[in-house]
């Protein structure tokens, strides 16, 4: 069964597209960086569909692929603590970590850039000039 206590049986597209309580960090993050859509039935049309939203520009479709792959790690990363460590974080928590890695990988890997954490939060598309 699922680890956040939905009812459903786990699986892979359950726990990270359908899951109501895993799967609500897509909206957040949505929400965060600014763009409105639909959530896929599968996680190959779903990562398609993300990185592809409003625009196909490389520096956007880079940023998106960073933002998808880190929310699947990250939801990863929760199911194994929920299930062998007895731990909880919320989506919000997992969202304030998305929101934090990206930034610490984006200054890792891009030595001009400049923007704090509250800058990030409040826009990050207007950060990576891509907006």
């Amino acid at each position: 069964m699922c680890v956040s206590g939905c009812g459903n049986a786990e699986s892979a597209t359950h726990l990270f597209l359908h899951c109501h309580v895993f799967g609500s960090l897509w909206y957040h993050i949505r929400s965060w960086i600014g763009v409105s859509g639909v959530d896929s039935e599968n996680i190959r049309e779903h990562f398609h569909q993300f990185i592809h939203y409003t625009s196909h520009s490389k520096a956007r479709r880079s940023f998106l692929q960073l933002l998808w792959l880190l929310c699947i790690r990250l939801m990863w990363n929760e199911r194994n603590n929920r299930l062998f460590n007895n731990t909880e974080t919320s989506i919000e928590q997992l969202l304030d970590k998305v929101k934090f890695h990206s930034l610490w990988w984006l200054k890792a890997n891009k030595i001009t850039f400049v923007y704090d954490s509250q800058n990030w939060w409040s826009n990050s598309l207007l950060c990576l000039s891509i907006d």
